[in-house]
């Protein structure tokens, strides 16, 4: 696998992994294969099932392309990771699990996300809200391997209560927390999301060296550009971001934050989405007929 070109970082481990990204221009997710270039080891980050909500029918195509990324350089997958739980795609983490091995991980808040959907949904105790449907659940400030890279959990929360951000090496893969700097910063206004949260998190981030390479999980071309784009780094969002640069407030940006979450519509995906990722990507279980059914709320979000 080509490793990246460029110096190495202060970050830690004064490590550079090899990142390749995968763009779902249907929902302008970027999902992502993070690999040691020394041991062949690699974890994916973010990934995408394909779902039609018109037909309620998934398919695999996104997740393949992944699948024979991994297989054409001979990686092995120790993890299969999730910044959050998803709003706006359905996660292939079990299908690329069953293909390609490794475990399912996510911020250990995932309980919080949980128990707030599963009154949405009006789950029954049989669906339990202790993130027990994934392998393994990170704590804020954790380290892990892949390889023999060295990663660690940064505990960012306000888009949801359990967005973590991923630092390995000198790449830090930020999940919804920030967009390229002409776009800003998630939007706040679901379950348990915070905009004083999210002001904290992202100065959390850009407090990084300002080489910090930083990995974003959509794009949707900001006004004026005409390219999908999804790598950044700190330096540049401290000196650009349109709603984090540096003498920015925190009064301020919560005040910009929340005039603009209230002018929003609800992500296409999300009532199907939600449900799903909260099961670590499962689908709920399947009825007396084999069929598996999502919930849809009518008036109830």
């Amino acid at each position: 696998m080509k490793e990246n070109e460029g110096a190495a970082s202060t970050t830690d481990a004064m490590a550079r992994p090899a990142v390749e990204a995968f763009f779902d221009e249907a929902t302008f997710t970027v999902s992502y294969v993070v690999a040691d270039p020394a041991s062949g080891r690699a974890a994916i980050i973010d990934s995408v099932l394909d779902y039609d909500p018109k037909s309620g029918r998934s398919a695999t195509g996104s997740a393949d392309r992944v699948i024979a990324f991994v297989e054409k350089n001979g990686l092995g997958v120790d993890w299969i990771l999730e910044t959050h739980v998803h709003a706006d795609h359905l996660s292939a983490a079990p299908y690329l699990k069953k293909h390609l091995g490794g475990r399912i991980g996510i911020g250990a808040q995932v309980c919080r996300v949980q128990e707030a959907f599963k009154t949405v949904y009006n789950l029954k105790d049989d669906f339990a809200a202790d993130g027990s449907q994934f392998d393994y659940l990170f704590r804020d400030d954790e380290t892990f391997a892949i390889g023999g890279l060295q990663a660690r959990v940064m505990a960012t929360p306000g888009h949801t209560p359990a967005c973590i951000t991923y630092l390995i090496g000198d790449a830090a893969f930020v999940g919804d927390t920030l967009f390229m700097p002409d776009y800003g910063s998630a939007r706040t206004d679901f379950p348990g999301g915070d905009a004083r949260q999210l002001y904290h998190s992202v100065k959390r981030i850009l407090s990084l060296p300002s080489e910090t390479r930083l990995f974003l999980c959509h794009d949707y071309k900001a006004p004026g550009r005409d390219v999908f784009a999804w790598e950044t780094t700190v330096a540049e969002q401290r000196s650009m971001n349109i709603h984090m640069r540096d003498g920015i407030s925190e009064a301020d940006f919560v005040a910009l934050r929340e005039g603009r979450d209230a002018g929003l519509s609800m992500p296409v995906l999300l009532l199907p989405a939600v449900q799903v990722n909260m099961r670590a990507g499962q689908f709920p279980p399947p009825e007396d007929n084999g069929v598996s059914y999502l919930k849809i709320p009518v008036n109830g979000v």
